[in-house]
């Protein structure tokens, strides 16, 4: 027997940020974000010598742990540890034994949350495994509490939901972890839209989202009013862009993005560079109306909109940075667990 999960990347549209603690706490955040047909997988198979095998990427990396209760953290391993200990934990079990391995389509540090979707595809293989009873909100919630709470990763809320749910959702982050989960249900014709105005490049860098996001959080506990007004705007963006996505206005949607950037590179120093600055200038010279950097920032994916055919020369022009646009779309599937008997 073999239990699999996959569990989508996303990319955050607009109000990246605002899902972060203490901001969330305090104002209120909002997000939108999409998923897309990029994956994390994991494949989860029983044993019974008492061993717990662990594989990043097929076998490229393994480990072999004698299984108890509660593992020690082995670097590279702590995403598969913190969720192996708190379902452990969680739902009182014994000590089990299996072979895990995961494997994810784009690198980690990309910025499309690969971190958080790793985890919640792997938490998926043990909720098929051992039939858990946690709905879509619990699995995310819990997804959120091993990563923020048990392992202390830097990070806000988002990922985690967008993993879990799929689809294009307005997603609203209270005070006391409380979140909403709104679905767009928008017309055909504006996701088709939507999707073939969007152009997706991966810059060639990655980035340790962790110190921009202890910036990000040293601002707001500070009151830096520059980085919290910043921080209001992106709110304020992401329902914009929720209305004009309803209304089907996509000829607001660079101009919305555009005010996004220039207030993305208010919350933290380091989101920006001037190789990101250099692609984004270069972007819009080719015919992009806005665009934004995925994720924290500072490397990974950017994104932008490119109205009409102006994407084939956005492309041309974004690949001679050395960079590589990446093909996606989106996807309603969020995730998905099945059992395989051999």
């Amino acid at each position: 027997m073999i239990i699999r999960s996959k569990a989508p990347l996303r990319i955050g549209l607009a109000g990246g940020g605002t899902d972060v603690s203490p901001y969330s706490d305090i104002y209120g955040g909002a997000i939108l974000n999409a998923a897309i047909d990029l994956y994390a997988y994991a494949s989860l198979e029983p044993l019974n010598n008492g061993k717990i095998e662990l594989c990043i990427d097929g076998s490229d990396k393994c480990i072999v742990l004698e299984s108890k209760s509660n593992l020690e953290l082995v670097e590279g391993f702590e995403l598969f540890i913190g969720v192996y200990n708190r379902v452990i934990k969680q739902f009182n079990l014994k000590p089990l034994s299996f072979r895990l391995t995961s494997y994810i389509e784009a690198p980690q540090g990309s910025g499309l949350g690969t971190s958080s979707t790793i985890v919640v595809s792997l938490l998926g293989t043990f909720i098929e495994w051992l039939k858990l009873p946690l709905e879509k909100y619990d699995i995310a919630h819990l997804a959120y509490e091993i990563e923020r709470v048990d392992l202390k990763m830097a990070g806000g809320k988002q990922d985690q939901y967008a993993a879990t749910f799929g689809g294009i959702n307005f997603i609203e982050f209270l005070a006391n972890d409380k979140v909403i989960v709104n679905p767009l249900k928008l017309k055909p014709e504006v996701l088709y839209e939507l999707e073939f105005n969007l152009l997706l490049y991966f810059t060639a860098t990655q980035r340790m989202s962790a110190a921009i996001i202890n910036e990000q959080v040293q601002n707001v506990k500070n009151k830096n009013e520059k980085s919290v007004e910043a921080m209001h705007n992106l709110k304020a963006q992401a329902n914009q862009m929720k209305d004009c996505l309803l209304q089907g206005e996509l000829n607001k949607l660079g101009d919305i993005l555009h005010f996004g950037w220039k207030n993305k590179k208010d919350m933290a120093h380091s989101i920006t560079n001037s190789l990101i600055d250099n692609i984004y200038d270069t972007a819009l010279k080719n015919g992009a109306t806005g665009g934004k950097i995925s994720g924290a920032g500072g490397g990974g994916f950017m994104f932008f909109f490119c109205p009409y055919f102006t994407k084939i020369k956005v492309a041309r022009a974004l690949e001679t940075l050395g960079g590589k646009v990446q093909p996606f779309k989106f996807t309603e599937q969020g995730l998905t667990t099945w059992t395989i008997d051999y």
